[in-house]
């Protein structure tokens, strides 16, 4: 293979590629995220607390108050 065949890559063009990747990829879950979070307005307004055994027996043992 001779030298004029190979591809060179610059340091600079090198770290430019990295940085672009690094941003993409951080950007990524961002932009998922934000779609899942969005509900509706039934889904905002619907009870989401249910006192259940479980949740009773927690109080009882912590000593909250009732």
């Amino acid at each position: 293979m001779k030298a004029r065949d190979k591809i060179t890559l610059g340091r600079r063009q090198l770290l430019r590629t990295l940085g672009i990747g690094a941003a993409a990829a951080a950007t990524a879950p961002l932009v998922t995220e934000a779609i899942a979070d969005s509900e509706s307005n039934d889904e905002k307004r619907k009870a989401r607390y249910h006192e259940s055994d479980e949740v009773k027996t927690y109080y009882r043992v912590n000593r909250y108050p009732s």
